[in-house]
Parts: structure tokens; sequence; C-alpha cells
């Protein structure tokens, strides 16, 4: 789910059975079963049996008697009555109670545990979990670096050796060949692995290190400052930060970021409102910082404050949603009685800061583009009569901006694959940037003196590798690549084109081993996002690898309500218009199955968060489509998510049960309220953390309690609760390693997938 800002790095940087049916309270009834269980009967008996006999087969082939298995048995879920009226339509919520935190409420808590219980028990009795486990463990074993980047005259990166839980920084001093020193190593903050670096900003001269950390995989980050030259930490500290990086000003006395209050209760379910700029001094307490900007007549609005590269201007990007239109305001440094002006006065458009030139800003925006184009608004003409147009909208749709060596990088989008342009700061265009294949570029960070930049290249089959480019010569240099245990050349990647219900063509890529046939019996995962302008361009993964070497296919569909396409794209899919994001996806599964890539008992949907909404939406309309359902950390209950932590952000793109038109549209897919009792649905495997504040949850409690209570037939319905892990950023690499094995194990059992297949 994306948040209200993107947490991270500064802008510089870049942009898993065989159970005993005694134990599950039930018994197997075959045709051949019955036969044999009266072969030895007398003979007198022998005709009276066989009659029964033949009743029971027709029974069992009418589906009035149980097939394979009988269905499972429950931990018993209380229901209360909670009876909401939502615009004169009366809307029942029994399981109410489930979104307590699990840390204050013994109710819930003894619920996590029963349901954990019957999930690890299944799970861990299924034969192929420990090979799977193991495979994986090797699989994910190599070495990781990310893309490096130079501040205060200093190279860093982060790299993972291939097992540690978190990935060590470091730092190389002045070159970057130079001796690898580790500066912070999140790994020896906590035995376990859940303490992750999540932020960090070097000051201008190269002295001080910022850094925020994470606990749990909560949102709620701490920043502390570190000497880089003789890596001891300082007593500054800065709490409840979150949806924030840190940016320096240009004398490294201090820096700016922004901060919610401290809540009163309920830190990982209550609403974050109120969220302020503030001014911290090195060596000083929090309670001496400086409250720079603050809206208190509008508590929804968001605050991302950034100093431009010359030092000269704090401009403050303010958003009340996750969507990209964004007001600006801006402030003079170097006037320090100067008020905040404003430049952009309305939400209407996108307005990305790209750089600056003295009184010149260039932005990213969406105005009169959908696709994106790049423009220039001089702060002493800043009437829209006197903007300037730099970059043009193209025909691929624009992703990102930066201005690096004097020359604007542009990454589009053609068809979901990346393609890099560079412009001169008047907009001739320069070069375009090869790549050794089609895939997917990110990187690109950098000043406007430096004569190289790095990007990270990979696609479905292709592990990361990091290129140096030198900005002068437009030759790339291989820096680093990955050196993962398989073999690329045993894969094949494709893209295909599809239509969905309304004639919308959608792409989707597929990638498979060379040698899986396309017969119809294909194990198959389809995974999906569609929303919040978040696109899905091809990219490495370990646990896609895996599925792979199983015989699978893994196919990504490419649906409306991402940013693929633009803007029109996105909000095809948001609010009003949601369900044509379901119709994509419900349609992709259709095409693996028309074109023999797999069938409805051999295809999986996945998805997470918003992913994890869609998987809940179709399963729940099409539950003869599916095999398996993954659905992870997904927001499950429409009409209340809006009330928890972040989720007020999302009604950019889902609307508000409080708006009585965007009620009937949320009420008409909500997975939670759309459960009906005695349906069949797939098997399932819902997964959640009970420290998810962004997607509380609560919505996966609800969902998988009304799911085991609709349940007809044998299909298992069971959730995964992970402990001290939150929405997904930070997780320890063991805790992802038992999950995925946990996940394959589940599907070996759910598709009748061998592992042998290889």
């Amino acid at each position: 789910m994306a948040s209200s800002n993107q947490p991270g790095w500064t802008r510089r940087n870049g942009d898993s059975w065989s159970r005993r049916h005694s134990e599950l309270g039930g018994g197997v009834y075959t045709e051949r079963n019955l036969i044999l269980a009266f072969v030895t009967l007398p003979e007198t008996k022998l005709m009276l049996r066989i009659l029964t006999c033949l009743v029971v087969v027709s029974l069992l082939g009418m589906g009035i008697l149980v097939g394979a298995e009988s269905p499972m048995k429950y931990p018993a879920t209380k229901k209360v009555d909670q009876v909401d009226d939502y615009h004169g339509t009366k809307v029942a919520d029994p399981y109410r109670w489930l979104e307590a935190d699990v840390r204050q409420s013994k109710d819930v808590a003894d619920w996590v545990e029963s349901q954990n219980k019957l999930t690890f028990s299944y799970l861990e009795q299924i034969p192929q979990r420990e090979a799977l486990r193991k495979r994986i463990t090797e699989l994910w074993n190599y070495e990781r670096y990310s893309v490096p980047f130079k501040e205060g005259g200093r190279y860093f990166y982060t790299r993972n050796d291939g097992l540690q839980n978190q990935a060590v920084l470091y730092t190389t001093g002045e070159s970057l060949d130079g001796e690898p020193r580790v500066l912070l190593d999140p790994n020896k903050l906590s035995a376990d692995g859940t303490v992750a670096l999540s932020g960090l900003a070097v000051s201008p001269d190269g002295k001080l290190l910022a850094y925020s950390v994470a606990e749990s995989g909560s949102d709620w980050n701490t920043w502390y400052l570190m000497d880089i030259d003789t890596g001891k930490l300082r007593e500054d500290r800065i709490k409840w930060v979150k949806f924030s990086g840190a940016s320096w000003t240009k004398d490294s006395k201090g820096f700016f970021y922004s901060r919610f209050d401290e809540p009163k209760e309920g830190a990982f379910t209550s609403l974050n409102l109120n969220q302020k700029v503030y001014y911290h001094r090195v060596g000083t307490s929090q309670s001496d910082d400086v409250l720079v900007y603050h809206r208190p007549d509008h508590p929804k609005w968001g605050f991302n404050a950034g100093v431009t590269e010359d030092g000269r201007y704090l401009v403050i990007s303010i958003r009340e949603g996750t969507d990209r239109r964004n007001r600006v305001v801006y402030k003079d440094l170097e006037e320090p009685y100067g008020l905040p002006v404003e430049l952009i006065a309305n939400m209407e458009n996108e307005y990305s800061l790209i750089d600056n030139d003295g009184p010149l800003f260039y932005f990213k925006t969406d105005l009169n583009a959908p696709l994106g184009r790049v423009i220039a608004i001089d702060l002493r003409k800043p009437d829209k009569q006197n903007w300037k147009e730099i970059i043009p909208e193209a025909k691929e749709t624009l992703q990102s901006v930066s201005l690096v060596g004097n020359l604007f990088v542009c990454t589009y989008l053609k068809d979901a694959k990346t393609v890099v342009k560079m412009y001169t700061p008047t907009g001739e265009f320069v070069r375009d940037v090869e790549f050794p294949g089609i895939g997917t570029a990110s990187g690109f960070g950098g000043r406007r003196i430096d004569h190289e930049t790095f990007y990270t290249f990979q696609s479905f089959a292709t592990p990361p590798s990091i290129y140096r480019y030198n900005l002068a010569t437009g030759k790339s240099s291989l820096y680093r690549t990955s050196k993962v245990k398989f073999n690329p050349e045993d894969y094949v990647v494709e893209q295909v084109f599809y239509k969905s219900k309304d004639g919308t063509q959608v792409p989707m890529f597929i990638t498979r081993r060379k040698d899986v046939k396309l017969d119809g019996t294909n194990p198959t995962i389809l995974y999906g996002y569609g929303g919040f302008n978040i696109s899905l361009p091809p990219s490495f993964s370990v646990a896609r690898i895996i599925w792979l070497e199983m015989g699978g296919i893994y196919a990504q569909a490419n649906l409306r309500g991402g940013g693929e396409y633009g803007k029109d794209w996105h909000k095809a899919g948001t609010k009003l218009n949601k369900q044509n994001v379901f119709d994509d996806f419900i349609a992709a599964a259709e095409y693996l199955i028309d074109k023999k890539y797999t069938s409805p008992s051999k295809l999986a949907i996945k998805g997470g968060s918003n992913g994890g909404l869609l998987v809940g939406a179709c399963m729940i309309q099409r539950p003869d489509l599916f095999g398996a359902c993954l659905p992870a950390v997904g927001v499950m209950d429409m009409l209340r998510f809006h009330k928890f932590t972040a989720g007020r952000y999302w009604t950019d793109d889902y609307g508000s049960a409080d708006n009585p038109e965007e009620f009937k549209a949320l009420y008409a897919y909500s997975p939670y309220h759309n459960l009906k009792p005695g349906t069949a649905y797939p098997p399932t495997l819902v997964t959640t953390a009970d420290t998810d504040d962004r997607v509380v949850p609560g919505h996966s409690f609800k969902f998988a309690a009304r799911l085991q209570e609709c349940q007809s037939g044998p299909n298992p319905v069971l959730i995964r609760i992970e402990t001290k892990a939150g929405h997904g950023a930070g997780k320890p690499t063991a805790k992802l390693i038992e999950e995925l094995a946990d996940e394959y194990a589940f599907l070996c059992k759910t598709l009748k997938l061998e592992l042998n297949k290889r």
C-alpha cells in the first residue's frame, strides 16, 4: 500500500501436506474405498451392501457427499451484534471486535494464537515444505548491493552478504574504490533482525549521518545522528516521524523533517493527523525543534520538506492523500524572517520538484499532459502564463526525472518497460541510454556537478546488475552484478496483451522455463496490484525463480489503477471505476486458461496490500476461476479503512463510505462484506502481521473469520499472522524465507504440485 509520501532515502539517492484426516475431524470418501470396504462382507448381506454402495457413489457424483476431504474445523470466533447505518443501508459487522490492537486485547491475542496454531499445524505437515525452505535459503544466499551514491565528498552503499536479516551500510570515503568501512549494521540493533534502517541523509560537509530505524516493520521511525569519521552516536533523538525523510541545510547545522504528535493511545491503529514540519539543530533536544510549517485548519494535509541542492530554498510539497496532486510552498532560507510563499495554491495536478537554477524551479507535472512533462516556473514571475515547457509530453509515460551532470535524466515506461532519455536544461534531446536488454532500470541519482551516475538493471530472469554511467560519453560500464545460483538461459519472458471486459487492452508479462509445455496443466501464479499510480515493471525475485524451478508459470498483469500509462490509466481504476481493476485481473486469468498456460484448478492468485484487496475481491466475484488464493496484508473492509492509521490517505484511490455514491461502489466489492454463506471458495492462505500499522491486521482478521464462517466444502481457509513484523518493509530475511516456504508448501498441497517436476 502506498503511503502518503514515500519514506526512505533522500532525493539524490535515486529514486510455502499431508495431514491425518482424523486430526481435522474428517475422513476420506472415494468410490474405490467404498467398494473395497465391502468385499469381505458375508454373501447374505452382499447385495444390500452393493445397493447401498451404489447409492453412495451416486450421491458422490451428485456432490451431496464430501469429496476428497471433509471441511476443516476452525477455531470458534465469537460474533457481536454490530450494525451500522450507511446512508440508509444497514450493514452488519459481526467481527468488529477483531479490529482491536492485538497487544491491547486478550481476546484478539487468543484468537491470533488459535488461528496460528491451526495454520502452522497444517503447513508443517506438508512433505515438500522443508525441501522448499532449504532451496529458498540456498538461492537467497547471494550478495546484494544498493546503487552507490556520493554525498559530502564520500561514497556510500548498502550490502547484504546473502542471509543477513538486514543490509549493512558502508562507506568507501572519497574514492569509490576505497576500502569499504561498515558505518551502520542494523543486524546489531536487535537479536532477531526486526530493527531495520529505513532512511538516511548525509550532511553536506560529509561529517554527519542522520538515519532512521523502524522496529518490527512499523511505519513509525526514530531518527539518530552519527559522526561518520568515528562512528559514534550523538545524543540527538527524533521521534514520532512517519512518511518523512530528513533534509539538511547547506551549513550542515541541522535538518528539516515532518512528524506527527505523539499518539495519546493506539499508536498502531489511531489515525495520523496534523503532520507538521520542524527544523532540528544538531546537538539540541527535539523539544527545542522549531516549528516551520503546519496547517491546523487542514489536519489531513501531509508535508514533504526538502532543501534545494544550492541550499537556498526550502520547498514543501503538500498532499492530502496518495494521489500525486499537490500544492507547493517555498521559503527563502537566506531571509530568516521571511514567510513561506505559496507557489502552487491548489491540488489539481502533480508538481514534483526536480531541481532549480536560482529562482527558476523545474517541475515534473501532469498539467495538460497526462503522461507527464517538464516545466520551469520562475519565482520572480510565478503566474501561470509565464510558465515554460522544457520537455514536452512524450508517447511514453514519464515516471521520474533527475538533474545530474547538468542533464535531465528522464525515465519513461513504454508498455511497462524502462526507457531513459537525456536532455539539456533547455530541453534539447541528447541521447537514449542503452540497456543490455528489455527490463527495468532505476537509480540515476546525483548532483549537477557530477560526471557520472549509477543505475540498476534487472528483469524477471535477469538478476540485478549495477552500472556506472559516464554522463559525458553516454557509456555504461558494469560495476557489480548479482551471482545467483541459477541459469537465466533456462527461462523465457514474454509480454502479451489481452482484452479486459470492456475491450481495454491490458499488458501482462509471463515467465516460465523453456521446457514448460502449454497444455493447460501448469501450476501458475497470477500477480497483480492495480492501484495508487504504482507501476509493475519487470523485476527480479528469488521467490519467482523458486516457483519457476518447480515447473510453475509466473504471470504479472499491468492492471488499470497503476501508473503504466499515465494519469488516465490510473484514474480508470479508482473510486467508481475500481471494478475495472478486478475485471482486468479476471480477464488475465481467463486469458491464461484460454491459451493453455494453466487451468482453474492449477491457477493461484497473489497480491499484497492493495493487491490483497484485488485477490479478495476477485476470489469472491469468481470463486470458480482459481485453485488457490494468497491475499497478503490486504485492505478487506472497504467501509472502514479510512478510520485507521494512514488509511485516510487512500480515499484518493478508493473514495469513502462517507460519500453516498462512493459507498455504493465500495459496498459492491468490499471483500469482507461480500462473502456469502454456503459458497465453495478456493483454498485460501491469508497473510498479515501483528504490527502492520499501514494496513492494520484487523482487515485480514475480519476477512479470515468471515471466510471461515462462509466456506462450504473442504477447501482450507487459513490465516498466517507474523509476529514483530509490519506491512513488509524491513522484514528480516529469515522471516521472508519462512513465509515464502509456507506459501509455496500451501500451493504444493492445494494445486497438487510435485517438486520433482524440474
